[in-house]
């Protein structure tokens, strides 16, 4: 699914003909995409304007993020890098298939209009992004979009690089890592970005610059929620099938610093992130996403306590659903704020203030704000808020618009990289974001309240949660 690191040997593929590579590909009408300046013209941008962008990670989601590099003509991707010849994704919402060589068919039909010219050269592929560095001397920027437990080992690599570097949520497995990948990004001074899109859209800074005008008065409680659950089929422990590992695919370089284990359906292509060992439950998925409108808005930072509660815990599997809750002390101007997320289809109280016949907003995602003065919704991924009742909506004033409004998730990043303003979602934001989602799992498996020493790293009634802060790391992996 993505691409990691392990052994050394032979890393390229460009010699795979273009005959075997169509032969096991997606359909063009799902992966072509028409390149705006393939004839040059208007709109079209010089090689020596252009970023070099690598992308390790190719499955769904980075499939996601090649197309959408794509679209930006001063981008060139030039190399991408998968543990994974092909893998299939018809049997998951990404649809379609994921891996190196459907990466690189995607990359090189796109620019086959630049082949004839001096211009264009063929997307380089990898197994190993450690090759990848080694030998793609002209790369500026990486996007990181492996599985969480494998967020850490690439993002570093390539901060070690000097390359701006964006990764996917959550930015890492545990919160030493988050921490670790915050601070080195600062020390390098390359420019970086989360990959929680709707923190570029226009929803989340309606949302702050509502909640910072005083429309609801003071917020003194915040509920957050997805429909989304794990459990990988409810399994308790690790399978005991023994499947052949797929054609083409290096299965220790996909475990990277997890413990040896054997391959399984279970674990890989898409249900890695309801194992313990490799994600971060629903909140490491999701949390960054519909969390985001709290963090920016309230300015939050460290909690001072944890806490957490779901049905069947164990040690190997995310749960089906859970809850957890967070206590934040005061903040500048701003009151004590308690935060509760919901996972796996939990919902918050019904606001005695929504109409009859009318539901939280986001069709399963979404966060609600209570003020002294009424309620703030705002669907999932950041969406837009209302005011409710409605009503209440339609008699509060606007407020002035005083945030800087996003170009795009990935534009900002790219303008980063290329020397303009940093990208919203940047580690400095982004990092300690991930800290939070994922000290709910540290609670979670903790089985306790933490009160947590945000400056130290350390849940100070409960040293035994240091396994879930900083676990250890495997097969040759450092950090």
């Amino acid at each position: 699914m993505q691409g990691l690191n392990g052994k050394t040997g032979k890393s390229t593929e460009r010699g795979i003909s273009r005959r075997r590579f169509l032969g096991g590909a997606a359909s063009a009408a799902a992966f072509t995409v028409l390149p705006r300046y393939v004839l040059g013209g208007v709109g079209y941008t010089a090689p020596s304007d252009k970023l070099n962008v690598a992308v390790i990670g190719t499955g769904g989601q980075g499939m996601v993020n090649i197309r959408a590099l794509l679209e930006l003509g001063d981008v060139q991707v030039t190399a991408v890098c998968d543990v994974a010849r092909v893998t299939d994704y018809s049997d998951f919402y990404f649809g379609g298939l994921g891996g190196r060589e459907p990466a690189r068919k995607l990359v090189d039909e796109y620019y086959a209009g630049l082949e004839a010219s001096k211009d264009y050269t063929k997307c380089g592929v990898y197994i190993d992004f450690r090759r990848m560095f080694e030998k793609e001397k002209g790369i500026d920027a990486v996007l990181v979009a492996t599985p969480d437990h494998n967020h850490a080992i690439t993002t570093m690599a390539a901060i070690a690089n000097g390359k701006g570097v964006y990764c996917e949520k959550p930015l890492a497995h545990t919160v030493y890592e988050a921490r670790r990948i915050t601070e080195a990004a600062r020390q390098a001074g390359v420019a970086t970005q989360l990959g929680n899109q709707g923190h570029s859209d226009e929803g989340i800074r309606l949302t702050c610059e509502w909640i910072w005008d005083g429309a609801i008065g003071d917020v003194r409680e915040v509920y957050a929620w997805t429909s989304v659950g794990g459990g990988a089929e409810c399994r308790t422990k690790m399978p005991s099938e023994r499947p052949a590992v797929p054609a083409g695919m290096d299965w220790d370089l996909w475990l990277g610093p997890a413990k040896k284990r054997a391959y399984s359906r279970l674990y890989h292509p898409h249900e890695w992130r309801w194992w313990w060992v490799f994600g971060s439950d629903a909140i490491g998925d999701m949390g960054c996403h519909n969390m985001d409108p709290a963090f920016m808005a309230l300015k939050l930072s460290g909690p001072e306590t944890i806490e957490a509660y779901c049905d069947r815990l164990n040690e190997e599997t995310t749960p089906q659903a859970a809850i957890y809750y967070y206590q934040f002390g005061a903040r500048g101007d701003m009151p004590a704020v308690k935060v509760t997320w919901y996972s796996g289809g939990l919902m918050p109280p019904r606001p005695v203030e929504l109409e009859e016949g009318r539901e939280l907003t986001g069709r399963g995602n979404g966060i609600l704000f209570v003020g002294d003065k009424g309620k703030i919704m705002c669907p999932g991924w950041s969406g837009n808020p209302r005011i409710i009742p409605e009503s209440k909506m339609r008699e509060y004033k606007l407020p002035p618009r005083t945030l800087p409004r996003s170009k795009g998730h990935h534009r900002d990043w790219v303008d980063a990289c290329k020397g303009g303003k940093p990208a919203s979602a940047n580690f400095d934001y982004g990092g300690p974001l991930t800290e939070m989602m994922l000290l709910g799992t540290v609670a979670l498996r903790s089985r306790t309240v933490i009160h947590w020493d945000r400056e130290n790293m350390k849940a100070t009634n409960f040293p035994q949660a240091e396994q879930y802060i900083r676990p250890e790391y495997h097969n040759g992996w450092t950090l």
